[in-house]
């Protein structure tokens, strides 16, 4: 008599259709973490590089002004920078309107108007508005040029004070006077009279 076959079903489960189950992939625990970095951090100072470099690039105004150069320094704690003043008159005898501060971001021309110092100058500039910080300096007025047309401020001139005419006092001779000749002794001044001759007498 046959062996009956076993019931039990050995065949793999490739045999019965379909891929084998797998196990699901784990997640990820750092993305959020770079994700908030790049949106905190990254992002804001590519922001304000791009802004800086746009406002220095950019000029909101360009111009000239003529004046005289009053005082150049080299100023700041951390960014050094060129700060500077011109007096605008309309001559060099005029009383100072308005003082025009600037800053100059070249070491060349910041030279060149601290050796026109106290002298007429006509200065290039462009005006950068909505810097963040001082750090690009103290003003919105960058000199980029320099030119000399003038020499040095004259001070006001002023009245001098009317003092009383006075009479003007002797000055002495530099070279002394000599001395007058003493009289000679056999000379006889001419106001002695003649001698008496004496009478004779008759007998």
């Amino acid at each position: 008599m046959a062996k009956e076959p076993s019931r039990t079903n050995t065949a793999p489960l490739s045999d019965i259709g379909g891929p084998l189950p797998t196990a699901p992939a784990p997640k990820k625990k750092g993305n959020w973490k770079i994700t908030a970095v790049l949106f905190l951090v990254v992002l804001p100072l590519a922001a304000f590089a791009l802004y800086v470099t746009i406002a220095l690039n950019f000029s909101f105004s360009s111009g000239d002004r003529a004046g005289y150069v009053q005082k150049i320094s080299r100023k700041g704690w951390v960014c050094k920078t060129w700060e500077g003043e011109i007096t605008l008159a309309n001559g060099p005898n005029m009383i100072p309107m308005e003082v025009f501060r600037f800053t100059v971001r070249d070491d060349n021309v910041a030279k060149q108007i601290s050796d026109a110092s106290g002298k007429q100058v006509k200065v290039t500039y462009d005006q950068h508005r909505g810097l963040p910080t001082s750090c690009f300096g103290e003003t919105e007025y960058f000199v980029k040029s320099v030119q000399y047309i003038g020499g040095p401020a004259v001070a006001p001139a002023t009245a001098p004070a009317t003092a009383p005419a006075t009479a003007p006092a002797a000055i002495p001779s530099a070279t002394p006077t000599p001395p007058a000749p003493a009289p000679s002794a056999t000379t006889l001044p001419a106001t002695v009279p003649p001698p008496a001759i004496p009478a004779t007498k008759t007998p």
